[in-house]
């Protein structure tokens, strides 16, 4: 039998980490028509969660607004529990969802599509727009649900779908290729990992850009090279680590003082992709390089059904595999926001409810 209440954190307004309350007392949901009831067993942390509590994501006309994901900010409302890259078993269903749902094991496609096309103008995800996995229970589209079938831990399987979901749209936005020469920025972080093996996936060449301490572990993940972060002449180091080779593609999740150098490495007719800016959102742009070297911008976010049906059957075939750094207890949540902020981790924490919490440290 469910219970009637359980626990769960809800942020409760934009600010610091205090606006992030655990609870023992929320109502657990119930599912609607066409929906499925999920008993979380882990959830994956990402840099979207910190940036929504803190309302950094600014508007066109003001930078430092405080403003959330979709500026509009018309689907975020508070209390809000956040989170996700779910992975769990489906509990119960609503209407029109056959009950042979139920028990079947599952990660969640976060994205809410708000259509039937492959636009994603309008696109919000689930723990922003709606409830997501910070909590032992939560709802969803039952089309959003996927069954999967993998040896792999719950925790584990919680570290792809936002990432790696990011990340292949990335790589499809920009129309990378086989045998093309991609250059990772952010390599170590969630995103960027998941850009690594993505590229081999595709049968493309990735070279890698992360911190000095994380090289050996980025070049572990498939890399072709790896980078120093903050290497004195980044295009020259390029050029050394690709042997005089053109980089095709940039696959940026950094920005900041590093994006002209990114652009300058970029071969003529080459292609820029983002979805993120961990490295600071407002960069200098000298448009002449741009439209001398016939250059492509890509702005890139979340992805679309049928990059997810890939990753899906990645994951399945074995053809990547996850990364992860530490897990933590949901009533822990503060702590692991606060180890996620210092950029210390390769690949994925992710949030367990602390009945299931299985304890990992990388």
């Amino acid at each position: 039998m469910l219970p009637s209440v359980m626990n769960a954190v809800q942020l409760i307004g934009h600010g610091g980490p205090e606006k992030l309350v655990y609870r023992k007392d929320v109502p657990v949901p119930v599912p609607a028509r066409g929906e499925v009831l999920v008993e979380v067993s882990a959830c994956g942390m990402n840099n979207t969660d910190i940036w929504v509590r803190e309302g950094a994501y600014g508007t066109d006309g003001d930078p430092d607004a405080v403003s959330s994901w979709r500026q509009d900010n018309s689907s975020l409302t508070f209390p809000r529990i956040q989170g996700a890259d779910v992975s769990g078993v489906i509990a119960a269903v609503g209407e029109d969802v056959p009950e042979s749902r139920i028990g079947e094991r599952i990660m969640l496609d976060f994205s809410i599509y708000n259509g039937d096309g492959i636009s994603l103008a309008d696109v919000d995800y689930i723990g922003h727009g709606r409830d997501g996995g910070y909590a032992e229970y939560m709802t969803a589209p039952s089309e959003n649900a996927h069954a999967i079938k993998t040896d792999m831990s719950d925790a584990e399987l919680a570290t792809f779908c936002c990432a790696y979901l990011t990340a292949e749209h990335m790589l499809d936005r920009a129309a990378v290729a086989a045998g093309e020469n991609v250059l990772v920025t952010g390599a170590s972080g969630g995103v960027g990992s998941g850009l690594v093996q993505l590229c081999r996936a595709r049968g493309a060449v990735p070279y890698a850009v992360a911190g000095a301490s994380k090289l050996a572990q980025v070049k572990a993940l498939g890399a072709e090279a790896v980078i120093a972060r903050d290497v004195d002449d980044l295009p020259g180091a390029v050029a050394e680590a690709t042997g005089g080779g053109v980089i095709d593609v940039v696959a940026d999740v950094v920005g900041g003082p590093m994006f002209n150098d990114l652009i300058t490495i970029l071969r003529p007719e080459g292609r820029y992709t983002t979805a993120g800016a961990i490295g600071g959102p407002v960069v200098e742009l000298d448009l002449r390089r741009i439209y001398l070297k016939h250059l492509q911008l890509h702005g890139s976010s979340q992805g679309t059904r049928a990059a997810f049906n890939r990753l899906a059957g990645y994951i399945e075939d074995g053809k990547i595999s996850p990364l992860l750094w530490k897990t933590y207890p949901l009533s822990k949540l503060h702590e692991a926001q606060a180890d996620f902020v210092t950029k210390h981790h390769v690949g994925k924490i992710v949030i367990q409810p602390d009945n299931k919490w299985t304890p990992v440290h990388a």
